[in-house]
Order: C-alpha cells, then structure tokens, then sequence
C-alpha cells in the first residue's frame, strides 16, 4: 500500500476503480494551512487514457499486481500475435496492445510483457532492432541548405519512416523501438 507521500513520476497504483495507474507528471504543492496537495497527471494503463487527480496528503492506494515476464515471438495469425513464456506455454497478445511494436517484432524476438489479471497490458521490446530497407525513393540533391535532410523509406514488415539521403533500397538500418525513428545504417 501506498501513502500520498510515495507519489512520483513514474510510480504505478491502483486507484478505487481497480485500474492500474502510471504517473506521469508530479506536482507538490503545499499552502499556507491545511493538507498539502499532491496533484498528479495519471495514465490508464489499460486504456491509455488520461486524467488530472489531485490527492491529499491522508490518501492511500493500492499496489498493483503487475508481473513481468520475457516472452518469446513466434507467429501472427489475423492480428492476433503469438509468443511463448520460459515454460513453452502460449501467450497471446491483439495488436491493438503491441502497437507499432509490431512492425518491428522477428522470428523468436525476446521481448518484455506486462502482465495485469493474467493479461497482457503493455510489452517492451530490445531498443534498437535491424531491418532491410524494401522501398526508398531517391533524395532530391542540392535540398540540404536546411540542415538534416531525410526521405521516406519503407522497411521489412511494412513501417515507414524517414531516413538520411544516403540510405538506399537493400541497405539494412536500425530503428531504435521506443521512437520508432532511423538510428544508423549497418555496414556490410
């Protein structure tokens, strides 16, 4: 259990609606008289929605029952994908959780998943991953007066992004996963 003074960013609770709760912005503030007031901006881990709350120093929450476990890729079926835990039994996860998470997933890829109720709630993958480049129009030459001058490419497993002129069809690039943004080119 946790007391209003333990409150911070980045601090996981469980409000009086049995939803699991990220905190991602903390504010302290005490007046003159009275309670102090502990204004926290929280994530709906299940939802992704998000909310203001503003707590007394006499609150409490609870703990959620959050379980790490590394998961294992194995296959997609019709937006459902597969994945098996250290003890060779399915998980399943929808895409709507992965996000664009699964662009990036490949064949017996270890990642991190969130468990809450025996579900699935949030996955974290390795931060950078390597994919062949399958589709990248040519850069316009001269266009770099601005600065960082990018183009679209599209890679293995159909994510598009933009990368620098000199990455070609055919190169393989990596992506670092939590942006979703080029991150260097992988010499051959």
């Amino acid at each position: 259990m946790f007391d209003a003074s333990d409150l911070r960013k980045g601090l996981k609770i469980q409000l009086d609606d049995g939803q699991p709760y990220l905190i991602t912005d903390f504010d302290f503030s005490k007046p003159g008289k009275g309670q102090a007031i502990y204004n926290c901006k929280l994530k709906n881990m299940l939802s992704g929605s998000t909310m203001s709350r503003s707590f007394r120093s006499n609150d409490r929450f609870e703990k959620p029952e959050l379980i790490q476990k590394p998961l294992r890729f194995s296959y997609e079926n019709g937006g459902v994908y597969y994945f098996q835990d250290e003890n060779f039994e399915e998980v399943t996860i929808k895409d709507n959780v992965l996000g664009k998470n699964k662009f990036f997933l490949m064949d017996d890829m270890e990642i991190d998943a969130l468990f809450f109720n025996n579900e699935v709630i949030e996955v974290e993958l390795p931060n950078l991953v390597e994919r062949k480049v399958t589709k990248c129009d040519a850069g316009a030459k001269g266009n770099t007066a601005a600065g960082k001058v990018t183009k679209p490419c599209t890679v293995e497993g159909g994510y598009e992004l933009a990368v620098p002129l000199f990455v070609n069809e055919g190169d393989t690039i990596r992506i670092d996963t939590r942006t979703g943004e080029y991150a260097d080119r992988v010499r051959s």
